[in-house]
């Protein structure tokens, strides 16, 4: 794996399963596994997930109520839910940081 910063945001969509994602916030850093689709595993936050947990990202969303559904992008708010009925917004994300496996042919 090698790991790619990404000035423009990442969608979760196109990215190999088994993908990391290293998201940093304004208050927190999240570590999250991609699992496939908007499935993910996500962890970071010491009460909601200190250990990673199956979520399901919705997107990002700035401060005008804009929202980029399945897209995790710098500037805005991350969204995702927990236990399929949470939502969590977290604070504006300051960058993403991509790991993605070798593609196998």
């Amino acid at each position: 794996m090698s790991a790619l910063g990404v000035s423009e945001g990442v969608d979760l969509h196109n990215l190999i399963p088994g993908s990391l994602v290293s998201v940093e916030t304004s208050s927190r850093r999240y570590s999250i596994e991609c699992l496939g689709g908007n499935a993910m595993r996500i962890s970071g936050h010491p009460r909601l997930c200190p250990t990673p947990v199956v979520a399901e990202l919705q997107g990002s969303v700035d401060g005008d109520g804009v929202y980029e559904s399945g897209m995790i992008l710098p500037g805005k708010h991350l969204v995702f839910v927990l236990h399929h009925e949470l939502p969590v917004t977290t604070s504006k994300v300051l960058s993403v940081q991509v790991d993605e496996p070798r593609r196998r042919y």
